[in-house]
């Protein structure tokens, strides 16, 4: 079966940091593209940031460019989004995304919640 399930979000005041984690299972985690998506209250989806099978190509939306940081650990079949200066406008729920051709994996999010 598989499975993304995030972790590591909250409550955090303005210019605070979370790191989100998505644990993968069931599927080849190296071999995929991920991604990081968001969902602000009454707005659609929101790509935000993607990390290709190696972690060495990166890139990001440029409202999070220079604030976020995702990274992947193979290893331990694990996507990450480090969040840093967070604003109240990033509030929002997070989701991971698995892509590999007509593979298309989603987690079921995790609350983002910026605010004092």
């Amino acid at each position: 079966e598989v499975q993304l399930v995030e972790s590591g979000g909250g409550l955090v005041q303005p210019g605070g940091s979370l790191r989100l984690s998505c644990a993968a299972s069931g599927f080849t985690f190296s071999n995929y593209v991920m991604s990081w998506v968001r969902q602000a209250p009454g707005k659609g989806l929101q790509w935000i940031s993607a990390i290709d099978q190696s972690g060495g190509t990166t890139i990001y939306t440029d409202s999070v460019k220079g604030r976020f940081t995702i990274s992947r650990d193979n290893a331990k079949n694990t996507l990450y989004l480090q969040m840093d200066s967070l604003k109240p406008e990033d509030t929002a729920v997070y989701y991971c995304n698995a892509r590999l051709l007509s593979r298309d994996y989603w987690g079921q999010g995790v609350q983002v919640t910026v605010s004092s």
